[in-house]
């Protein structure tokens, strides 16, 4: 690599602090893009985009909130031309499986002309400790609506270590890598898993998308997030991602790490300790 930086997008964000972590490890040149960091960057304001841009060989690209929400396909397109016509040769798309929407922005991508690599990721086992589900697993009761549709929980720091490879080892480019954990679980079954590990009682209720919907507006999330949140309950996990994939051990020449050992770690760092007792 040369010494151009390297831009990671979303470098706050589960996947972005962590791919940022491994190259600041390897003493890279490293870029920080976030809407509050000091390289200013933010999807919704594309005077941010070029300065973020500048000197740039390789991107780490995460979309937020995600790239199924409308306007995403013509930001990225946007994004990648930008890129291009500013020097930069390589992108690492992160791409959400099973999404129509996000397939489209990993097209553009690849007929890009430039180097690029596709991260196909499955749900996030950091959502239940980072993410939208950690207040829930606190509270006992995880209500969402799904039944026993099962899903293979993807630890986010596989994620970020292709990543990190794929920004910096050519024998990445031109891959699209779908990444999942290397068991399926369905949502019962793993909130189970961290009341084990927790020794707490923790219980998962399945609940219609209409209950859903009123308990999210109740929590005055606004309506696009509610928006997306009743997409990925509604379409994604319908079934269709309900299968294992290869990526992770293609990219690294490892397993993809258990769901039960994220728990179990994580379960170890306090974070899902009941708050009411201390």
């Amino acid at each position: 690599m040369s010494t151009q930086a390297i831009l990671v997008i979303g470098s706050t964000g589960k996947t972005g602090q962590r791919v940022a972590a491994r190259l600041a490890e390897r003493n890279l040149p490293l870029r920080l893009g976030s809407r509050s960091g000091a390289t200013p960057f933010d999807w919704s304001d594309r005077s941010t985009w070029s300065a973020a841009l500048q000197g740039v060989r390789a991107a780490y690209v995460s979309f937020y909130p995600d790239l199924a929400v409308p306007g995403a396909p013509e930001a990225i397109q946007a994004f990648t031309d930008l890129a291009a016509s500013l020097g930069v040769r390589r992108l690492v798309l992160l791409s959400g499986r099973g999404e129509p929407e996000a397939q489209q922005c990993e097209d553009i991508v690849r007929h890009s002309g430039l180097e690029w690599t596709i991260l196909r990721a499955s749900w996030f086992a950091q959502n239940f400790s980072e993410g939208h589900f950690l207040e829930p697993v606190l509270a006992g009761v995880v209500a969402l609506p799904v039944t026993d549709v099962a899903e293979p929980f993807l630890d986010v720091d596989d994620i970020a270590d292709v990543a990190a490879a794929a920004l910096t080892e050519d024998r990445h480019i031109d891959q699209l890598y779908e990444l999942t954990g290397p068991r399926l679980w369905t949502f019962r079954q793993a909130i189970s898993e961290i009341a084990h590990a927790t020794g707490r009682k923790i219980d998962f209720i399945s609940v219609s998308s209409a209950d859903y919907t009123s308990a999210l507006e109740q929590a005055q999330l606004d309506r696009d997030t509610i928006k997306l949140i009743n997409y990925l309950f509604s379409e994604v996990l319908d079934g269709r991602n309900t299968s294992l994939a290869d990526g992770v051990s293609r990219a690294l020449g490892r397993p993809a790490r258990e769901f039960a050992d994220y728990v179990r770690t994580t379960a170890q760092s306090g974070i899902w300790n009941d708050r009411s007792q201390a």
